[in-house]
């Protein structure tokens, strides 16, 4: 069974239950369809798929409505895999999941470059004036926890997904930024600065 007909069955087990079950359906969900690229607990094993455990609820659901498309119009959010995983999720069903996911605990990445984080670390918490790049810090926070309801957690995430993000919002691959904040930062990076905040973030801990 692969996994989106995994998912067909997970849903159709669901129908009618009430809500005391919809946390149940969503950690099965979790199970079946989620955790192959992302792992059981949110905690993904391979640093291009990202740590989801801990993340804001809200950023979740909106991440996984952005995936979904909606008739002939696309999706906010561009991924083959993730527009496939997300085809027969309800509303209810994405609440669900976000939920459970943000209620995991993060094992957090670690940076691998410590002179890299240096220059990170920098840009995280002054900013690049001279390519009009504001802080980091300013949306993120200065231990990267993030504004659960605008701005997601990036403290532990994995490095290497997360330069994939800003250089994608940087080409416009990714365009489901609010107001296109995060392209018009991106833009004004270079690969060296990408990857620089990207160890720094890896590093981080909320607990700072």
């Amino acid at each position: 069974m692969n996994r989106i007909s995994a998912l067909a069955a997970v849903l159709a087990i669901g129908l009618g239950c009430g809500p005391v079950f919809g946390q149940d359906k969503a950690q099965g969900i979790a199970a079946q369809v989620c955790a192959a690229c992302h792992g059981a607990d949110g905690n993904s094993v391979a640093p291009a798929n990202p740590k989801i455990a801990g993340q804001g609820a809200e950023y979740l659901q909106k991440q996984l409505g952005d995936f979904r498309a909606s008739g002939s119009k696309k999706p906010a959010r561009e991924s083959a895999i993730m527009s496939g995983m997300v085809a027969k999720l309800s509303d209810a069903d994405m609440k669900g999941l976000a939920a459970y996911y943000a209620g995991q605990a993060l094992k957090p990445a670690a940076a691998a470059d410590k002179e890299l984080a240096a220059q990170g670390q920098k840009l995280w918490r002054g900013g690049y004036a001279a390519g009009n790049v504001p802080a980091c810090a300013g949306c993120h926070g200065p231990a990267g926890a993030g504004m659960p309801s605008q701005f997601p957690r990036l403290a532990g995430q994995y490095a290497e997904y997360l330069a994939a993000q800003l250089k994608a919002f940087r080409e416009g691959t990714r365009a489901n930024d609010a107001n296109g904040v995060m392209r018009s930062v991106a833009a004004h990076l270079n690969d060296r600065q990408i990857q620089a905040l990207a160890e720094y973030a890896a590093g981080l801990r909320q607990a700072e």
